[in-house]
């Protein structure tokens, strides 16, 4: 019987998805010399070396985006390279149209959704550490955000919605949590504060936000950001780019210099979104939450193998924030 590809290795799996990145090329109207793998992760991501140029190309394994999910993201993406000073990678069409391929897979036992695009040059940030970069960071969120509330407003209805702590993606978290009765009620307090964060700010305005923002998204090169994978963009208020970007902030020794920096450089583009300092801690945590729940959802290797270590991690963030009204990925101890 064959194996399952969530059961696979993750050479096994990268193989498998490389032949699915391969057949989508011509699709895209690609020809590559070389296929290489960039990230096997929650979705994987391949280099193609073309005649003339290099694009990436995106595997979505487990996206759970829709199509037009996808092809809203794609399309805001080109928008901002065409409107914009922000350096985003520009999507590659398909031959018949929009920015999409559908690909079958017998191993994976469905249609995978695939996207290309330009290749950005320069090493992926990693880390958004200096002053420089922090405050780069907050003018690019500042830009979006601008172009977002004047873009095609009458498609944003594409985007799905990012409310709620999980933003609609099915609850694995509180199922595979269960065998903890500490971690559960962790979880569970957790997930009430922030559901109540979500629900007081559910009257504000929305808008495509790439609710994604941190340093593995981000590439350094010549002293400029430039931004990609908006495979999580959707409507949401824009406290919450806010917020994600700050979740990955705050995990190194200074806790608040880079964050402050980031909202110095947002300020200076536009004024910062209002809300109580409360729910804006609840939005932070809500990632820690939403991530626990993706890992137990991925059927990569690597990241099934981390779940049960990503838990406790989990449940010692969360503590630490219900104690004391900051979240932070790093707990003091003793």
């Amino acid at each position: 019987m064959p194996t399952a590809y969530q059961d696979l290795d993750e050479l096994s799996q990268v193989e498998l998805l490389r032949g699915v990145a391969e057949r989508a090329a011509p699709l895209f109207g690609l020809a590559p010399t070389e296929v290489r793998l960039v990230l096997h992760g929650f979705n994987t991501t391949f280099r193609l070396d073309t005649p003339g140029r290099a694009v990436a190309m995106r595997v979505n394994t487990n996206s759970l985006s829709s199509a037009g999910n996808v092809q809203a993201q794609q399309a805001w993406q080109h928008a901002i390279r065409r409107d914009t000073d922000v350096l985003v990678p520009d999507p590659v069409p398909v031959e018949d149209g929009g920015y999409l391929a559908l690909v079958g897979s017998t191993e994976l036992g469905r249609e995978v959704m695939v996207t290309a695009s330009t290749w950005l040059e320069g090493e992926d940030l990693g880390t958004v550490s200096t002053p420089e970069q922090c405050r780069a960071l907050g003018g690019l969120m500042a830009t979006l955000h601008g172009h977002a509330e004047s873009w095609e407003p009458e498609g944003h209805h594409r985007f799905p919605r990012l409310t709620g702590t999980l933003f609609g993606d099915p609850d694995l978290l509180t199922e595979g949590v269960a065998h903890d009765q500490g971690l559960a009620a962790l979880v569970a307090e957790a997930g009430q504060r922030c559901e109540a964060a979500f629900e007081r700010l559910s009257q504000e305005p929305v808008i495509p936000l790439h609710a994604d923002l941190h340093g593995g998204n981000l590439k350094w090169h010549e002293h400029r950001l430039a931004v990609f994978d908006f495979d999580d963009s959707g409507l949401g208020v824009p406290a919450l780019d806010l917020a994600i970007c700050a979740f990955y902030l705050r995990g190194g020794e200074d806790e608040h210099g880079p964050e402050d920096d980031v909202r110095a450089g947002y300020a200076a583009r536009r004024p910062l979104p209002d809300l109580p300092a409360e729910d804006f801690e609840a939005l932070v945590a809500a990632r820690q939450l939403l991530l626990a729940n993706s890992i137990l959802a991925s059927t990569t290797a690597g990241q099934r193998s981390d779940a049960a270590a990503y838990l406790r991690i989990t449940g010692e963030r969360l503590r630490h924030w219900l104690d004391t009204g900051r979240f932070t990925r790093v707990v003091p101890h003793g």
